[in-house]
């Protein structure tokens, strides 16, 4: 018999990870954010940049997930990350470059509060952002594409970040 949200049993579990969206603005990639950091017990959202649109196309997608995620909204992400790393948060983010590690092996810090940068749908993060950051990772493709989705690639990582907090 399918299991539904009803009589699932899944062990509830908030893990100490902040997404950290950069200048995210399609409707139907936010409502889908709120729903994956659901999914993945992330601790909260903070939206830098533009606010976040809210009416049917992100409820739609969030399926009501925007009234239990916590979230801020933010005018700049280089502030954000200043305060978030005078709150010794480990910041990463998820991009490729020629320095980025791959995220099956890379080694998320269990003694640390971890902040996952993501970026714009089009032009990514930014090369200032990715100066801050304590670790640059990125998911290994291999078709001929060199970028999926943010939040495909969000729910990737989500995945690996919790898979490890879950062993420790």
């Amino acid at each position: 018999m399918q299991l539904t949200h009803y009589n699932t049993h899944f062990t509830k579990q908030t893990f100490p990870i902040t997404l950290v969206c950069d200048n995210i603005t399609n409707a139907p990639n936010i409502g889908s954010l709120f729903r994956t950091a659901d999914a993945f017990g992330v601790k909260k959202i903070i939206f830098c940049g533009s606010p976040i649109p809210k009416g049917r196309k992100m409820t739609k997608t969030s399926r009501a997930t925007e009234n239990i995620v916590p979230f801020e909204e933010k005018e700049t992400i280089l502030e954000t990350l200043d305060q978030l790393k005078s709150e010794n948060y480990f910041l990463i983010s998820l991009e490729i470059t020629n320095n980025s590690q791959e995220i099956n092996t890379f080694r998320f810090p269990h003694n640390q509060k971890i902040a996952l940068i993501i970026g714009d749908e089009n032009f990514g993060i930014s090369e200032t952002v990715l100066n801050l950051s304590d670790a640059i990772i990125h998911i290994n493709m291999f078709g001929q594409n060199s970028s999926m989705n943010v939040v495909q690639a969000t729910s990737i990582a989500l995945y690996e970040v919790t898979k490890q907090f879950s062993k420790k």
